[in-house]
């Protein structure tokens, strides 16, 4: 027996626990983020600071950010390691949310440590105590149910044991993963006890890669087989089953074309000849005409959401049916497809070499066909990238096209919301498996920055560059100062437009009129139509302590973006964008998305949306 707090007991805990996938043997808690209250400073922070050595500790500014960052680790460490993040009581606890929320969307692990409220009660309520007169058992976490794939409270030292090795369980379940929370009672976190040995045991968790059954790959086979029009949709499920290679090797076997969803893009090159780019409302011409005639649209990893399918509106084609390849079964039957409930890997490599028996392959004709349409769409992704002008102010296309310049294979870039998803998943050419970072399953403005610094603790070597716009910088600029604090030289691609440029595009065609969205001082009218606001985010950069290099120009950027690449310290690249026209601007949406239109209005942009919007809602359909 070793006689430790329940704080000092969970931090060995953590220190001994491993993953298992493929002969490859992680840490799966590498670190644990933390800010201090008094809900956790003298359980959890004393037992940081006593067991030091065996778990390293990041200090974080915001709890939302923390979250955040240990994501961005979770992802590029594919699953198989992940940070925890500890708090205080009351709004320490709550700020863990939102951050909960997009690590369970998204399928990635994070174990979150709340402290709570005291377990026997002394003095009731306590600072920050949410108090609820019917029930006497409930705190602030318990916000964090619903968002958690895992949630228990320790109110008893040896409730621990148990708690701690189910927390494991689903933070190492490639199906259950997401965020594990374990509410800490501050007393209790405090609180000794006689430990058994073996609950400080290294243990290693096997992360499963469950095969294809019989009977589901055998329908699977002649699904393929009848079809003349097929498309692979590849989700987010084939980088987290490190799926790539397989699925290159199906597309190449087949001749069936790829398209992807934004947590699936780089799933296969972007140069190659199955790769389609981008699918949906932000996805490219070829990929979404594809999808509009397919007569199988198999589904890999993905969960269909409503920028995928178009809002119902794009899978089209008479008779049209689904294979939804998936590790989870709640995805697997959706649309009405026939299920192949596996791990992606697995079950690509048993389709193809089932599939190779038959020496099945795709049409000539309709390989000819995509082929065109790929290179018609590299031709206007070159014209919007198009930057001949060196002395004027870039386009955001532009700032797209002058990074894919500077960026090499091993560079990350890292997104979540704005209007740049939308772009990037038409126009970039993604060059590696891990290159495109986009979080959309929540698209959660402020991500960006300190999923950057996650991702950079998990590959020292690479550059890692945030992507972010003015509106996701107001956000959440704070853990510049931990990158700057503990040298963590990522890269940020900070680009003004004054406002919320996706959201105002969006105003306008749903009859908006872009009220509300722009950064500017009001007018007469009470509108926000007047002068730019007078900020200057690169000075707040700066005053942050991180490195900015200003761009006004095409040349200015070049430059600085080259600069940038090279540092070995934080560095800010700060441009301001001209407003896109027809010629250099993105090309508009491929596919429609539903956002509800005013039934009734007065005012004519609202009136006209209202039509197009009854025009499109006629073509939804639902796959039975």
């Amino acid at each position: 027996m070793t006689r430790l707090t329940v704080a000092q007991a969970l931090v060995r805990f953590l220190a001994a626990q491993y993953t298992e996938r493929d002969g490859e043997r992680r840490r799966l808690i590498g670190a644990t983020w933390g800010i201090f209250g008094h809900g956790n400073v003298a359980g959890l922070g004393q037992a940081l600071l006593q067991h030091a050595v065996e778990m390293p500790f990041h200090q974080g500014r915001n709890e939302q950010a923390m979250v955040h960052a240990a994501v961005g680790y979770a992802r590029q460490s594919n699953r198989l390691s992940t940070h925890a993040v500890t708090t205080s009581i009351g709004p320490g606890a709550t700020n863990l949310v939102t951050g909960a929320a997009l690590a369970t969307i998204n399928h990635l692990p994070v174990l979150l440590l709340p402290g709570d409220i005291f377990a026997t009660r002394p003095a009731d309520p306590v600072l920050q105590q949410l108090e609820v007169p019917y029930a006497g058992d409930i705190s602030v976490n318990d916000c964090l149910r619903p968002v958690s794939k895992y949630f228990d409270r320790i109110t008893r030292p040896e409730a621990l044991i148990p708690a701690a090795l189910q927390a494991m369980r689903v933070l190492t379940d490639p199906l259950d993963t997401g965020a594990v929370t374990l509410a800490l009672p501050q007393d209790v976190q405090a609180e000794a006890y006689d430990w058994p040995e073996e609950f400080f045991a290294e243990r290693t968790w096997t992360v499963r890669r469950p095969v294809a059954d019989p009977t589901e790959l055998a329908a699977a086979v002649r699904a393929v087989r009848e079809a003349r029009r097929p498309l692979v949709v590849a989700g987010g499920g084939v980088h987290h089953s490190r799926a790539e290679d397989a699925l290159g090797e199906f597309a190449e076997t087949t001749g069936i074309p790829v398209a992807s969803t934004q947590a699936g893009k780089g799933s296969l090159r972007h140069d190659h000849p199955q790769d389609m780019g981008g699918l949906g409302h932000t996805g490219t011409a070829a990929a979404d005409e594809l999808a509009r005639t397919a007569d199988l649209v198999i589904g890999v990893g993905t969960r269909y959401t409503d920028f995928t399918t178009a809002s119902g509106t794009l899978f089209a084609a008479d008779g049209v049916r689904f294979l939804n390849l998936n590790i989870a079964p709640y995805d697997g039957h959706k649309l009405a497809g026939l299920p192949l409930i596996a791990d992606a890997r697995a079950a690509l490599e048993e389709l193809t070499e089932a599939l190779a028996l038959h020496g099945h392959r795709v049409d000539d004709a309709y390989i000819a066909e995509y082929t065109e349409d790929k290179q018609r769409w590299e031709h206007r992704v070159d014209a919007c990238y198009e930057a001949d002008e060196p002395d004027v102010r870039p386009t955001q296309p532009q700032v797209l096209g002058l990074l894919e310049e500077v960026v090499r294979d091993d560079d990350i870039i890292i997104n979540a919301a704005g209007s740049l998803p939308g772009d990037l998943h038409k126009l970039w050419r993604t060059r590696s498996r891990d290159q495109y970072h986009l979080e959309y399953g929540y698209s959660c403005m402020g991500y960006e920055i300190p999923a950057a610094i996650g991702v950079k603790m998990a590959v020292p070597d690479r550059p890692v560059w945030a992507l972010v716009g003015d509106g996701t910088y107001l956000m959440m600029p704070t853990e510049i100062v931990t990158a700057v604090q503990e040298g963590i030289a990522i890269k940020i691609l900070l680009v003004q437009n004054h406002g919320y440029a996706s959201i105002g595009g969006l105003s306008e065609t749903v009859g908006g009129e872009r009220f509300g969205t722009q950064y500017r001082h009001q007018d007469d009218d009470g509108l926000y139509t007047g002068r730019p606001l007078p900020v200057d985010l690169a000075a707040n950069a700066a005053s942050l302590g991180m490195r900015v290099l200003r761009a006004k120009t095409v040349r200015d950027l070049r430059a600085a973006l080259a600069e940038a690449r090279a540092a070995d310290t934080a560095t800010c690249v700060y441009v301001e964008t001209e407003t896109a026209d027809t010629v250099s601007g993105p090309p508009p949406a491929q596919a429609w998305w539903d956002v509800p239109v005013a039934e009734t209005a007065t005012r004519p942009s609202a009136v006209k949306a209202r039509e197009e919007y009854d025009r499109h809602v006629s073509t939804r359909r639902r796959h039975l």
